[in-house]
């Protein structure tokens, strides 16, 4: 799978994990250039709280378009540290 925006592929891998409908990548398969923290979080009843990252690609940024669950709940532990994405960041095989 790869996530891309901006004409760019801003995450890579063979083994990302589907919950939702969104697919999570594995974190070593994002492409850290592109990516820095944002102070947002919110909270999902049954997977915990997510933190952001706001993707930068080639002079542009997509505010808080990528998150992932630092701590997650027991239910949602596979996902622990993998990144999502939305904000028309597409992902596609």
């Amino acid at each position: 799978m790869k996530a891309i925006w901006n004409d760019t592929v801003i995450a890579e891998s063979k083994d990302t994990k589907v919950v939702e409908n969104n697919h999570y990548f594995p974190q070593e398969s994002i492409k850290s250039e592109y990516f820095k923290p944002s102070n947002t979080t919110s909270r999902c009843p049954w997977k915990g709280e997510a933190s952001y990252y706001n993707v930068e690609v080639n002079g542009k940024t997509n505010k808080d378009s990528a998150w992932y669950y630092p701590q997650a709940s027991h239910a949602a532990k596979p996902i622990e540290n993998y990144v999502a994405f939305w904000k028309e960041i597409k992902v596609t095989e």
